[in-house]
């Protein structure tokens, strides 16, 4: 997949692909990240990009002709949709992540100050996305967190091919946990389930610690969910665990 990331910090958002499942996915030529500073594109001595926005108010609004004009220089090498990283976003989940890793390309736009004329969104804008309700200096951040997340959702990019199927998220609920060696860290131990060889035991107690897990942390996921009456076992299992377990701890 090809990302062309319209920025002010071109050094920065490129350095994404310098460390790890980016830069694999990138060295593997699976993914290639481009980035076109508007400032290439602005009309004065100075490099202009940014005004003062009419109606007045604090801080500045990066201008319209120069983002065009960088945005359909892009345009012309990359048909892909052109994504707008803003706070007004809708928040990025893991199923928009595999809508957009279903893609073949991808054009992202980092606004910067008080935003970007509303003008561009307008004419060339076809998504916007925020990472989260809370605000950046910019959106290179957000686009950073979007080549990462769909690159690893992408054939050959990851070491094992069911990796990604098994991230939280990836089919509504959070990740189980994990252990590796040793078997005892400070008289904590590995679950037994997980050294039995049973791979049908095993699956199950994922199965229920991933239902559990999310009850606990994130019951918002649950809350329209309607579960299958063998997960709706296992998370009642979870639960009276759980109770169980509380109760000894507060002895």
């Amino acid at each position: 997949m090809r990302f062309d990331v319209i920025t002010l910090f071109p050094g920065w958002v490129a350095s994404v692909t310098e460390n790890g499942v980016v830069r694999r996915a990138s060295e593997k030529g699976l993914v290639s990240v481009e980035c076109i500073n508007p400032r290439d594109y602005s009309t004065d001595v100075h490099r202009t990009v940014d005004d003062r926005p009419y109606g007045g108010g604090p801080g500045m609004v990066m201008k319209a002709d120069c983002l065009l004009a960088a945005i359909r220089d892009v345009r012309s090498v990359n048909e892909g949709k052109l994504i707008y990283l803003s706070p007004q976003g809708q928040q990025l989940s893991q199923d928009k992540v595999k809508e957009l890793a279903a893609e073949k390309n991808l054009i992202l736009l980092c606004g910067r100050y008080e935003g970007i004329d509303e003008r561009v969104i307008k004419l060339e804008v076809d998504a916007e996305y925020s990472i989260g309700d809370y605000v950046l200096s910019g959106g290179e951040l957000g686009a950073m967190v979007l080549i990462d997340s769909i690159s690893r959702l992408l054939p050959g990019v990851l070491g094992h091919d069911g990796s990604a199927e098994q991230d939280s998220f990836s089919d509504g609920l959070l990740d189980c946990p994990h252990y590796t060696r040793p078997e005892t860290i400070e008289g904590q131990v590995v679950p037994a389930v997980l050294k039995s060889g049973d791979h049908a035991a095993i699956a199950k107690w994922r199965r229920k610690q991933a239902l559990g897990i999310t009850w606990v942390k994130r019951p918002d996921l649950l809350e329209h969910r309607i579960l299958q009456p063998a997960d709706q076992t296992l998370l009642d299992e979870y639960r009276q665990e759980y109770k169980v377990s509380s109760e000894v701890d507060h002895e």
